[in-house]
């Protein structure tokens, strides 16, 4: 029996589930790591596998605190049945896996020669994608299986590649056959538990996993995937990177990121927050210059003085004609909002410096 600390929660289950189960973290609560992997990789299953395991946690709890009437069911089935019985969703669930990650490998393979090298020799690995797709699906849970019987089925089958030209076809001959193979060949009860690993040792496999399979998709847009430019042609993408990176913008920004960097070594990164915050113009003090046409150095008297030019200039009862009435409103408007905000910043200004002058 797990230990009463050990023992995990419903509904911490439901609620992982709620809130992160389309990543697999109810999963990973539950100490089902491949299982939360392959959900996380393909997005909760499609949606379809996130759903169905609302009926499924009650059982996946009562597993791994190894209840005593769940076990005792268990030993009922092991002993009724030499080996665990025919699933269509494991099945199912075997075949999407299998034929996305040898989908994900053979479009991860560069199509043009990168480095020297036709990497089309790579195609090879494409049964092993499958082979191992199918395993994993297989050893969820209390169910387990070798991986050889499955591989070695996976690439016999791989000969139909040559007799069905459709890669759809014969992909879907290789994982059929690769999942047929591990049903009959492998599949056996998970008698003995599986040994504890520690946390961390968990998450990191988990990462290093999902950096693979990351990797994989990395390959298929840099190498293989196309972006279209405004004249409809296609370009590859990693020409369009390399394209970027040597562009004027870049080269231009990647000067002003260094001159920023350099500025913050010199004179401290509190200088060039102060400065963002005066670009910013919090306060719209700037803009309000820029409205009057008067530059930051005005005093209040210029200030009140074109003020009162521009009112006058660009009051709504000057304007005859009624299509230009709306403009001359938004003006008028604009350069009273300026006005405000000039005289409020000044007044405090004002304040704050002859209370400094009280205080000394």
């Amino acid at each position: 029996m797990v230990a009463l600390n050990q023992q995990k929660s419903a509904i911490k289950a439901y609620l992982y589930w709620f809130f992160g189960g389309i990543f697999g973290l109810h999963l990973f609560y539950l100490g089902r790591d491949a299982h939360a992997f392959l959900t996380w990789s393909t997005l909760g299953g499609y949606g379809f596998g996130w759903l169905a395991d609302v009926t499924k946690i009650p059982r996946y709890v009562r597993d791994y605190n190894e209840d005593p009437k769940y076990m005792a069911e268990l030993i009922e089935r092991m002993r009724l049945n030499k080996k665990p019985p025919y699933s269509t969703s494991r099945f199912i669930s075997a075949l999407m896996v299998g034929y996305l990650w040898g989908q994900l490998v053979m479009l991860a393979i560069p199509e043009e020669i990168v480095a020297g090298i036709d990497w089309n020799f790579m195609h090879w690995s494409i049964p092993l994608a499958v082979a191992l797709g199918v395993w994993v699906v297989g050893n969820i849970g209390r169910e387990q299986g070798g991986p050889w019987p499955t591989i070695i089925v996976s690439y016999l089958s791989y000969a139909s590649r040559w007799y069905f030209y459709d890669i759809n076809t014969w992909l879907t001959i290789v994982t059929f056959a690769a999942a047929v193979a591990f049903n009959q060949f492998s599949k056996e009860w998970r008698r003995k538990p599986q040994k504890p690993k520690s946390t961390l040792r968990r998450i990191g496999t988990l990462l290093l996993c999902a950096i693979i399979y990351m990797s994989l998709w990395s390959s298929y847009f840099y190498f293989n995937g196309k972006i279209t430019d405004t004249n409809g042609d296609e370009i590859p993408v990693h020409e369009a990177l390399h394209h970027f990176f040597t562009s004027p913008w870049w080269t231009d920004l990647k000067q002003s990121l260094y001159d920023v960097y350099q500025f913050g070594q010199h004179h401290g990164w509190y200088e060039i927050w102060k400065q963002i915050i005066e670009l910013s113009d919090p306060q719209g003090e700037q803009n309000a210059y820029k409205v009057l046409g008067l530059s930051p150095t005005a005093s209040q008297a210029e200030i009140t003085t074109k003020w009162r030019a521009l009112s006058r200039e660009f009051h709504p009862d000057k304007v005859k004609d009624p299509s230009l009435k709306r403009g001359a409103q938004e003006s008028f408007m604009e350069i009273q909002q300026a006005y405000e905000t000039l005289s409020n910043i000044k007044n405090k200004r004002r304040r704050k410096n002859r209370k400094s002058v009280d205080e000394t």
